[in-house]
């Protein structure tokens, strides 16, 4: 089996982990590279007496613990929560880390949500998935690298006409993907949303669909060749 590099891309730290952590982490345990993007820190939820800023850098240090445990890399940038744009600066620096990272497959938001940031992402990776593609743009000099699959993930904010492609057993994951998220102060402390108690369900219901205990979905991008499995397709473990 060839070994690849699966990213994950978030808006901001902790999306990646809770839609798709348990995939990530029974990735990384067959020996593929896993890395998660946090495009921003999400830092703008900060709790009572800490300062934006922070909050911010918990959130980073919270991410890495997070992937860690997961069996993957942690990388936050430093573009602002709820400030997020779809510009010619973020898409030339995200397709550079294409091009330095080499992700063969990236999972990310889906295409509609009440979130801003998080609708923004899905498009900032198609543009950067061109821009590293194609040789007639200079990034630090690097060599053009072209992803092979995008698919997204399953995201409370995103649901609107989200309806799963694929279904990925995670049984054997789970536990340590509970623990990943327990990591984050905003999942097992928020007032305004039970995010633990929400994913732990959620895999739950996924897995009673896949015939399995536990589960993860992912969906095509709007208008591609489809072809629903139990696995990432083209890249089956």
């Amino acid at each position: 089996m060839s070994k690849f590099h699966l990213m994950i891309i978030g808006a901001h730290c902790g999306d990646g982990e809770i839609q798709a952590g348990a995939i990530a982490h029974k990735y990384a345990k067959a020996g593929h590279e896993v890395t998660f993007l946090h495009l921003t820190a999400g830092e703008k939820g900060t709790p009572a007496g800490q300062t934006v800023e922070d909050y911010r850098l918990q959130k980073i240090e919270e991410a890495k613990r997070a992937a860690a445990i997961l069996g993957a890399k942690s990388l936050t940038l430093d573009y602002k929560d709820a400030e997020l744009k779809e510009d010619d600066e973020t898409v030339s620096r995200v397709a550079t880390i294409f091009r330095k990272l080499k992700p063969n497959v990236v999972v990310t938001h889906w295409e509609k949500s009440i979130h801003p940031d998080h609708a923004l992402v899905p498009k900032i990776v198609q543009s950067a998935w061109l821009k590293a593609a194609l040789p007639g743009f200079d990034l630090e000099g690097l060599p053009p690298h072209s992803l092979t699959r995008v698919f997204h993930s399953e995201n409370w904010e995103d649901m609107e006409d989200y309806v799963p492609d694929v279904f990925v057993d995670v049984s054997d994951e789970f536990d340590a993907y509970l623990e990943a998220l327990s990591q984050y102060w905003f999942i097992m402390n928020s007032t305004s949303f039970r995010y633990y108690d929400y994913y732990k369900a959620l895999g739950t219901v996924r897995g009673c669909v896949a015939r399995s205990k536990y589960a993860q979905t992912l969906k095509y991008p709007v208008g591609s060749n489809v072809r629903k499995g139990a696995s990432i397709p083209g890249f089956e473990l």
